[in-house]
């Protein structure tokens, strides 16, 4: 069998009002929604740096054409599936294993700045064992891959997602069922104004990894930001 890695990235559709909620509660929703944008199209960026095949793998599902005309009809497109975030999680990694992928690494879209290596050393990683996971700073995890011949949908199940004991429960899950998992060093995705101002700091010098995102905060009115946004955007 062929050695087929592949990247699924975990996208909403841009509509205004159901993305970034912490960050539209402050920046309000247009600023939330150009920033999402942008989350995206550098976390893109990053996956076409790595060299390895992506599918996008939308949400909602009826919004297809939504999500085509924003990215482009060039991509291979996939619906997320399922009740909750483990659920859509879990279909679209068997999907992938069915469709023919050896290795596949899920990640999200609030990651303007992740670096392609991390992307490079996940997938090399999954060459010796059988799961890889990014631990994220918040508590949850910002990827997470699997060996086809490894994969092991229990880690969706039964989780409290959207809390900041994500990783831990994962990890629990790996050790109780013995499964070997590599875990990259962590990252932080972006999901709040604290979060926003961490991304600024760690991007001011000439080696950015989020440009798009970089370049769009600075075209913004400072005057719209929080005094510790506005700081940090200087």
């Amino acid at each position: 069998m062929p050695d087929t890695p592949l990247i699924v990235l975990f996208v909403k559709a841009p509509i205004e009002g159901q993305v970034k909620s912490r960050l539209a509660s402050v920046l309000g929703q247009d600023i939330a929604l150009d920033l999402y944008r942008n989350f995206v199209l550098d976390i893109l960026a990053s996956v076409e740096n790595s060299g390895i095949p992506c599918t996008v793998c939308y949400h909602p599902p009826e919004h297809s054409e939504t999500v085509k005309n924003w990215l482009g009809a060039h991509r291979r497109y996939m619906p997320q599936e399922g009740n909750d975030l483990g659920e859509r999680m879990e279909l679209a990694l068997r999907r992938s294993f069915s469709e023919g992928a050896s290795r596949v690494v899920l990640i999200g879209s609030d990651l303007p700045d992740l670096p392609p290596e991390l992307l490079k050393e996940a997938f090399v990683s999954l060459l010796d064992n059988g799961a890889v996971i990014g631990p994220a700073r918040d508590g949850g995890y910002y990827l997470i891959g699997f060996r086809s011949d490894a994969f092991l949908p229990a880690v969706f199940r039964g989780v409290e997602w959207s809390t900041d004991t994500v990783f831990a429960q994962t990890m629990a899950i790996f050790e109780r069922k013995g499964r070997q998992v590599h875990a990259l060093p962590p990252w932080q995705d972006v999901d709040t104004i604290d979060d926003l101002k961490d991304l600024r700091e760690r991007n001011r010098g000439p080696a950015c990894n989020a440009f798009r995102t970089m370049t769009y905060l600075h075209t913004i009115d400072t005057d719209l930001f929080p005094s510790e946004v506005r700081d940090a955007n200087v």
